[in-house]
């Protein structure tokens, strides 16, 4: 792989920000920065000001379900749809995602147990193809007793990368009311009525025994050193009993006393970039930027949206008041620890070079160009971009040549 010198570029390291920088990678890493010898034949990429930062890691993201199932019973091959959604992560500068897949039963589509099985192998198969490092995040609908053998099985063939359980049922967690459980059914699952309140009965009736399945679950993750999360926390109770079953991260926490009794407890807290771009939660629980503004938000992820995780992270700058490296450590170096992948995350020599590049087009962070693993996976020609950084104006598109 030929080596590439990224020229006159602000540089976000992890302690601080470097204009008109450079960055040199070789071999698949980052071999410096401000490198005082260049290879010789390096290919430059002069990026005119453009910011460059770590690849987003993704701990979060379900979007790959609506490439399979992009209406209510339609089902797209999974092979198609596993190509499209590597694509759509590439171009949002998303170099780490995990697709959340959720392992639920056998009423909502996608989400039926086997087809989610042969999604996250689908997924796998394609990683010696796919322009990003696409890894699988299993979500165990607690009130599924029969998915138990399936994820024990997935995980046994190393195909599973988080692990996180969670509590759908109506009256807690997410669904705080019956109605707001079957809203969610007949709005995302096209169900009747009926057919929801039908669900409904059935998954308060599957509660019984889900302490253990957790607990089964869980603890195989660890043998086989799977992080965990869990979904939906909504009291300090609930963060106590994920924690005694050695629960690693707590996703999209109810209210911020739950946030904050997470991250007493060194929890790293996941929230969602939609809900810092809108302002406010779909669900009614509590708005993320309160979180990150109170020191109780430590990661976002997409959730459902890829493009919203490089524009929250410039948003939560803004809105929190947080330096640039600080704003962006939500989406590159705090997730990356917390799924323990010490090799990226951050611009630093050794790591893999996980890079992106993001400019201002009409007032929007957007990504210019991706590289994963060294390789440029991904480039846009906007006729005029600006800085991200400092907004100033920038008359050129990033020029590429060979250093002789």
């Amino acid at each position: 792989m030929p080596a590439t010198y990224l020229t006159h570029a602000t540089l976000v390291l992890p302690d601080r920000v470097l204009h008109d920088s450079a960055l040199l990678i070789e071999d698949g890493h980052i071999a410096a920065i401000e490198p005082a010898a260049v290879p010789a034949h390096a290919t430059e990429i002069d990026l005119h000001g453009h910011t460059v930062m770590p690849g987003l890691v993704d701990v979060h993201c379900d979007a790959i379900e609506k490439e399979v199932e992009p209406r209510a019973n339609v089902l797209f091959p999974l092979d198609f749809a596993v190509a499209q959604v590597d694509r759509r992560n590439a171009a949002a500068g998303i170099t780490t995602p995990y697709h959340a897949l959720s392992f639920a039963g056998n009423h909502f589509g996608v989400r039926n147990v086997d087809t989610a099985a042969t999604l996250v192998r689908t997924v796998a198969a394609y990683r010696r193809h796919s322009l990003v490092d696409n890894r699988i995040h299993c979500r165990y609908e607690v009130t599924d007793a029969g998915a138990v053998l399936v994820l024990e099985m997935l995980m046994a063939e190393g195909v599973v990368d988080l692990l996180s359980v969670m509590d759908h049922s109506p009256g807690q967690g997410q669904f705080k009311t019956l109605d707001a459980y079957l809203a969610y059914m007949m709005g995302n699952h096209g169900m009747s009525r009926e057919e929801a309140a039908e669900a409904a009965g059935k998954k308060a009736a599957a509660l019984e025994g889900a302490h253990e399945r957790v607990n089964r679950l869980v603890a195989m993750a660890h043998e086989l050193g799977i992080p965990t999360a869990s979904h939906d926390d909504d009291s300090p109770q609930r963060i106590a009993a994920m924690q005694a079953l050695g629960v690693r991260m707590s996703e999209f926490p109810i209210n911020l006393e739950t946030a904050q009794v997470a991250c007493a407890q060194a929890l790293p807290t996941i929230l969602g970039a939609p809900n810092v771009l809108r302002g406010k939660s779909q669900s009614g629980s509590m708005r993320a930027i309160d979180a990150i503004h109170a020191g109780v938000g430590t990661i976002l992820c997409s959730d459902y949206q890829p493009s919203t995780l490089i524009a929250a992270a410039y948003t939560a700058a803004r809105q929190a008041d947080l330096p640039l490296n600080e704003a962006l450590a939500l989406v590159t170096a705090n997730p990356a620890d917390a799924c323990l992948l010490g090799d990226r995350g951050r611009l630093a020599p050794g790591l893999r070079a996980d890079v992106i590049a993001v400019s201002s087009v009409a007032g929007q962070p957007m990504v210019t160009h991706t590289w994963s693993g060294g390789r440029l996976v991904f480039a846009a020609g906007y006729p005029s971009t600006q800085r991200v950084a400092d907004g100033e104006s920038l008359p050129r598109e990033a020029a590429v040549r060979e250093v002789a």
